[in-house]
């Protein structure tokens, strides 16, 4: 049975880690002119880093300030650094190597954890997170979302499935805790299409997963679709019936990330529901337990 990041984050910590969400300053080939310039149709302004810290303060003063907000919670006081915005490996080598040092060296940071695409990873890079893999943990967090190329071109990924497959093998071969983003409710997909992408990351040798429902945010091209109707969005019923189905896909051993995800309330859209987390979270995991998973 696939297991919760929590609890395998107290088994591998000793107890819960808290996320704290920092901004490296990077770009990403889908913005700046390399691959396109629009970012994913789905991809808000800051580049999937809604909840952030501030860009323009350094590792050490976004990671005080990120922890000051989460620290009534986390008695434990261990957290991970997590370069969420944009492509995180998208930089030259120096640069990363600093960023990613500064954080990793901060006494409260047990895990690091990095954003990226497949398609930004070069050899120097790899070797430079296995290497700082060997001072705490590191993630490194791969935006797949989809295996199917007719939607891969639609949401403009930028990048064919073989890079992936490069990325998750070599990943692998270092021994890398690789972390697959797979987004469920993308327009022309039907639910055995969306388990087909989660079954093939199952295979793929990764080792965790992010299940994200599609969210549409005001300010992407995606809520132009959605505005002229081109876009369907999932009821939370369907929704947690084919997490189910996902779950049921994949090998015991696998870690589940995220099951629900949330967009910012200030720019969401639809489906309205998830502005709720609690209740969400509440239906999914009520559901589940139904067929025997626990999270």
């Amino acid at each position: 049975m696939p297991i919760s990041a929590n609890r395998y984050f107290r088994e591998r910590f000793g107890g819960k880690l808290y996320k704290l969400a920092l901004d490296g300053g990077m770009t990403c080939p889908n913005r700046d002119g390399t691959k396109g310039d629009r970012g994913c149709v789905f991809c808000s302004g800051a580049g999937s880093g809604d909840f952030a810290a501030a860009r323009r303060a350094s590792v050490l003063e976004q990671i005080e300030a990120a922890k000051a907000l989460v620290a009534p919670k986390n008695r434990n006081g261990a957290y991970i650094a997590y370069f969420q915005s944009f492509t995180n490996t998208y930089a030259p080598l120096p640069v990363l190597e600093a960023l990613f040092t500064e954080a990793i060296q901060h006494p409260d940071i047990a895990a690091l954890s990095v954003a990226t695409r497949p398609d930004c990873l070069p050899e120097p890079v790899l070797v430079l997170l296995a290497r700082l893999d060997r001072i705490k943990p590191v993630m490194v967090e791969l935006g797949l979302q989809t295996i199917h190329p007719a939607t891969a071109a639609f949401i403009r990924r930028g990048y064919p499935l073989s890079d992936y497959d490069r990325a998750a093998e070599r990943l692998t071969a270092l021994g890398l805790h690789t972390v697959v983003h797979v987004i469920l409710g993308l327009p022309g997909e039907n639910e055995q299409m969306m388990v087909q992408t989660v079954r093939y990351v199952g295979r793929s040798g990764a080792k965790g997963i992010k299940l994200q429902l599609l969210h549409v945010l005001e300010g992407t091209d995606l809520a132009t679709l959605w505005r002229a109707g081109q876009v369907p969005v999932m009821a939370l019923t369907d929704y947690a019936r084919l997490l189910g189905r996902c779950l049921d896909a994949l090998p015991e051993d696998m870690v589940i990330h995220r099951l629900t995800g949330d967009g910012a309330k200030k720019n969401l859209l639809a489906p309205l529901w998830t502005g709720d987390k609690k209740a969400v979270l509440n239906y999914v995991n009520n559901y589940l337990r139904g067929k025997g998973y626990v999270f």
